[in-house]
């Protein structure tokens, strides 16, 4: 059924302005507590490497959506007026070595935001900071708890640097890698050097990681589970089962991993050319939980005379699988290009991602080096997303799902064009400005198209 426009979301505007005070004085806070404990990343002899570490990230983005042409909305629309977004993220992130091959990571985290239209509205959402669970309340919890072991398959190595949850040392080129625990599933697979974290590279869902990518996760972005990597030289196959929400798009896992999971196998491909290093990755994805099939909910609603809806269909047990490709590729010493392929099968709703069937993306990161700004990066790209015709059909006849529902639906793909430029100052801040032109929102012809401009400040150490 269709609504009229609402102006239900006007208070977001005046939102973000009474909590920016309390994102950026948390960040202060933190940043006080653990910068004193950053020199105490204990460094071993070179054949042991860093023994133990203590990082830290804060992160805010402030968005501003322009009014744009809404003729109706629905229950889940990404609303014509203005609206103001933000959103505040900082993780500690601490490992350690016990023995040799042996490794431990902790990371607490603090979030916190004001979302558009109540994240609803879009299939490429615009901030990747913004989770599923956020509110205008900081919340803290634990972002990721696992262990790490390494078994050499010989004696070639090479150089491991330090990072978030990577301890400097050596790694045998050939080797194999159990994790296990809680962490993302995006920290494994569907990595790209360019275009993977929202922190300080592409802020849209649809850049971040393969579009049609419905990884497990709960709603912060975060599962429990097991992965196994085989590393040959140049090649590693990767593969991992990971926890499911116990209900599309929650917080709470299902920790049944013998009957509900998440299943992903990744074969990557490091190599050169014209001399510049770049990798092929291929994924296939498969998800087996209680989930609704979109026709099942228009076939009920036909027999009873109603609007279709996914919550009077969802169980027993169904499938849902999808694959994807990726590239990443330096074309010189300053520019890098990045390219992603995904599709998923589209009969079943979406159960821990984002409402996108089909994607295709691609783009380019400058380094500010060809213009004597060393350090600062420039990113422009795009992406075409678009939806299976059983969730199509489901929209147009009036269903709501989790992200999309206008009350009607003239399909057309969504398209995303972003560009950000991100300024660096020593190796602890860099500050963003970062533009998206989104056609189509939420795959709907009759909307949009909306233009959204925001202002990121990302910190570490």
């Amino acid at each position: 059924m269709i609504r009229i426009l609402s102006l239900r979301h006007l208070s977001s505007v005046q939102r973000p302005r009474r909590r920016v005070t309390t994102a950026l004085t948390t960040a202060a806070a933190m940043a006080a507590l653990l910068l004193p404990w950053a020199a105490w990343s204990a460094v071993a002899d070179d054949s042991d490497g860093e023994r133990w570490q203590i990082h830290g990230q804060a992160t805010y983005v402030w968005q501003h959506k322009a009014a744009m042409a809404a003729p109706y909305t629905g229950p889940n629309s990404l609303v014509g007026p203005r609206e103001l977004s933000y959103s505040f993220t900082a993780t500690a992130a601490l490992g350690w070595r016990p023995w040799a091959g042996g490794e431990l990571y902790f990371n607490p985290e603090a979030a916190q935001g004001a979302p558009l239209s109540q994240l609803t509205g879009l299939g490429g959402f615009s901030n990747g900071e913004m989770a599923r669970s956020s509110g205008p309340r900081l919340k803290i919890y634990r972002a990721r708890l696992y262990g790490r072991q390494t078994w050499a398959l010989g004696d070639e190595t090479e150089a491991v640097e330090s990072d978030f949850n990577q301890l400097a040392g050596h790694a045998a080129r050939r080797r194999i890698v159990l994790t296990l625990g809680n962490l993302a599933v995006g920290d494994l697979f569907d990595h790209n050097a360019y275009s993977h974290d929202p922190r300080s590279q592409f802020l849209n869902w649809s850049l971040m990681a393969m579009g049609a990518y419905d990884f497990a996760a709960d709603a912060r972005g975060y599962s429990a589970g097991a992965a196994l990597e085989w590393f040959h030289d140049d090649w590693t196959l990767r593969g991992g089962r990971f926890a499911l929400p116990k209900q599309p798009n929650q917080q709470e896992l299902d920790k049944q991993l013998g009957r509900h999971f998440g299943d992903q196998l990744e074969l990557e491909h490091r190599h050169t050319l014209a001399g510049q290093p770049g990798a092929l990755r291929a994924l296939l994805f498969h998800d087996r939980t209680a989930l609704a099939r979109f026709d099942d909910a228009l076939a009920l609603a036909a027999r009873t005379g109603t609007t279709p809806d996914i919550n009077a269909v969802r169980g027993p047990v169904q499938d849902k699988r999808g694959w994807g490709l990726g590239l990443e590729q330096a074309i010189g010493p300053r520019v890098g290009l990045f390219a992603r392929w995904s599709q998923a099968d589209g009969r079943t709703e979406t159960d821990a991602f984002t409402e996108i069937d089909r994607s295709l993306s691609a783009g380019l990161q400058i380094d500010g080096a060809a213009w004597q700004r060393g350090g600062d990066r420039w990113g422009i790209a795009w992406a075409r997303n678009g939806l299976s015709a059983a969730r199509r059909n489901y929209l147009a006849a009036g269903g709501i799902s989790f992200f999309l529902g206008d009350g009607a639906l003239r399909y057309r793909p969504e398209q995303v064009f972003e560009t950000y430029y991100a300024l660096q100052f020593g190796k602890a801040l860099a500050i963003s400005v970062d533009g998206q032109r989104i056609l189509n929102p939420g795959y709907n012809a009759d909307r949009g198209p909306v233009t959204l401009l925001a202002t990121r400040l990302h910190a570490e150490f």
